[in-house]
């Protein structure tokens, strides 16, 4: 069951709080200067909505849910490495992902929306795009991503995905192929790291609209 998240529309057609990502979506669609954040609980969702955005928006901000002794032993994440995340709509059935340099946040890459498909899907592609884009450049940062999943379907080769092939997601179907051939044919030094949510705050690649 989907965790319940708070989304701020600091900036759109009707600023405020919604409980949903479409909601939050009608809000911001097709309004250019849109400012907006999800957040994980109601309490943090008010704060930010009644402080400035700029504060907010591409930070990590840290939620309750660890004690101080459980932050110091996950530690600090590695500024020096990437991170990927996907995002998925329930209204369009679209997915996107890309990928940043977490000490800058500059996108490194964007691509989608697919129609059709999974966050799973999106976030395993996310991945696996990563791990080539390095090795392509030779590059030997580690990677950070926030899905347990994914890391699992790279790590065995295989996308456990359930979704059912149809003429909209054949173009997903073709790029999660071409993942799973390019990780049968390659190796690469990069470390996958579990981005830690709860210490850290979301992944810097993160949409804002999990």
């Amino acid at each position: 069951m989907p965790k319940e998240k708070f989304y701020v529309v600091w900036k759109g057609k009707k600023p405020g709080i919604y409980k949903s990502w479409d909601e939050c979506q009608k809000q911001i669609k097709g309004f250019d200067t849109a400012k907006f954040k999800s957040f994980k609980t109601l309490e943090l969702a008010q704060k930010a909505f009644e402080g400035n955005s700029d504060d907010y928006i591409g930070k990590n901000i840290i939620e309750p849910g660890l004690t101080a002794i459980q932050l110091q032993r996950i530690g600090k994440p590695i500024l020096d490495s990437l991170a990927v995340d996907a995002a998925s709509s329930s209204s369009t059935n679209e997915v996107e992902y890309k990928g940043v340099y977490v000490k800058t946040a500059k996108v490194i890459f964007l691509k989608g929306p697919y129609k059709d498909g999974t966050n799973n899907i999106g976030e395993f592609l996310a991945l696996v795009h990563a791990l080539a884009y390095c090795k392509q450049r030779k590059i030997e940062l580690p990677i950070y991503s926030d899905s347990r999943t994914a890391i699992s379907w790279v790590k065995n080769k295989k996308a456990k995905t359930k979704l059912t092939p149809t003429l909209e997601n054949g173009l997903l179907f073709d790029l999660i192929d071409r993942a799973l051939l390019w990780l049968q044919a390659n190796t690469y030094p990069n470390k996958i790291l579990k981005w830690e949510t709860k210490a850290w705050g979301e992944i810097p690649a993160d949409f804002g609209r999990k």
